[in-house]
């Protein structure tokens, strides 16, 4: 991975990160191709209509469908979805974690039942980039030991050790492995956790940057119950302690509020489902906030959701037409809503790197901030 800083404003970083399949100029937003696929999207409309740089894959989702396996038969995930730009793969911690009530953390690892069929499984630092490995992509995201909010000091305290713990193990299997040329294109970044407690974030993140061999750093555990204030204020103490020369990247999150207040506070990289899970129920992002096109007002429309907009949706089709679709739930409101609402959060973050570069980026806020006040 080759990264370059090309411009910082006040906080807010512009910059380059090169892998083998591409270059991404950030701040940007990932979309989430939870599966191997963006829901409702496929490789031409990610590349050739997106202009797309990078996606996410989840790690477990794949291996619970023997992704990895298949994956791996085609060349990885590049090979088997036909998407040949830069993929990002998430450790599956989170959703060990978050999609049934029998996952449980030991200090080896993560123990699960899988919510497709109740067969038992077992993550283990080791075992997580095995899987990484056979779906070939680019930054591969270790596993980390997720706490959600509110938790006791002690659970966090125990989150922060464990989370260093398999760091540790993980830069050391990855070390061993880059020795074989098949991995030695693959990046690895850890995560830092702490909950909302200052001392511990900083512990967590000082430990974390102390094993030099990371490619780059995330930061975890933030949008799982706490306030946004209280997410803002942890990022902006937590960026503190990363180093400037390598990727800084906010997992889960968030709103298109969320992704301009964290690039203030210095955030490189962002991923989230809201996008597209929210255009499949109907809400829209625009430049001037969000549109419920369920609306009766939108029922005879005809421009588009977003006069300002240049995505493949409103320069084709009318509000009026997405409404209809909405209400006749027909699968093409997925594509052409998912398609818009990607679009905007691509642009947005991409006319945060411009404002950036100008150094100009505290009135692009101010603007952006301005044309939602007027809309509501």
């Amino acid at each position: 991975m080759e990264f370059k800083i090309d411009n910082i404003d006040g906080n807010a970083r512009a910059c380059t990160i090169k892998t083998a399949h591409s270059s991404i100029c950030t701040p940007i937003f990932m979309p989430v191709g939870t599966a191997g696929s963006v829901k409702g999207l496929d490789s031409v409309d990610m590349m050739d209509i997106l202009k797309t740089k990078i996606i996410l894959a989840n790690t477990y989702h794949m291996y619970l469908r023997d992704g990895e396996k298949k994956a791996k038969i085609f060349g990885g995930l590049h090979g088997f979805t036909k998407y040949t730009n830069s993929f990002l793969t998430d450790s599956g911690g989170f959703q060990a974690f978050s999609l049934n009530s029998h996952s449980k953390a030991d200090d080896n690892g993560i123990n699960f039942k899988s919510h497709i069929d109740g067969s038992m499984h077992y993550f283990t630092p080791e075992k997580v980039l095995d899987i990484e490995y056979a779906l070939n992509s680019d930054i591969m995201m270790i596993l980390d030991d997720l706490v959600a909010l509110p938790a006791t000091k002690e659970r966090i305290k125990l989150s922060v050790e464990r989370t260093y713990e398999w760091a540790k193990r993980a830069i050391k299997y990855h070390n061993i492995m880059k020795q074989k040329e098949e991995n030695a294109k693959q990046n690895i970044f850890a995560i830092i956790q702490g909950g909302t407690d200052k001392q511990l974030r900083k512990i967590s993140a000082l430990g974390l940057v102390s094993l030099e061999d990371y490619d780059g750093y995330a930061i975890g555990g933030l949008s799982v119950g706490e306030s946004n204030q209280e997410m803002y204020d942890m990022v902006d103490w937590t960026t503190s302690f990363m180093p400037k020369n390598k990727p800084r990247y906010l997992m889960g999150v968030g709103t298109p509020e969320d992704l301009i207040e964290n690039i203030e506070r210095g955030i490189d990289m962002f991923d989230c489902v809201m996008p597209t899970r929210n255009a499949r129920n109907g809400t829209l992002f625009t430049s001037f906030g969000k549109v419920n096109i369920k609306s009766a007002k939108y029922k005879f429309l005809d421009e588009p959701v977003d006069k300002e907009c240049h995505c493949y949706t409103c320069q084709k089709y009318s509000a009026g037409y997405l409404h209809h679709l909405f209400k006749a739930k027909e699968i093409t409101y997925y594509r052409l809503a998912s398609l818009h609402n990607i679009h905007y959060y691509i642009n947005l973050v991409k006319n945060a790197r411009e404002a950036i570069l100008n150094n100009k980026f505290q009135e692009f806020k101010k603007n952006f901030y301005q044309k939602r006040s007027i809309s509501q």
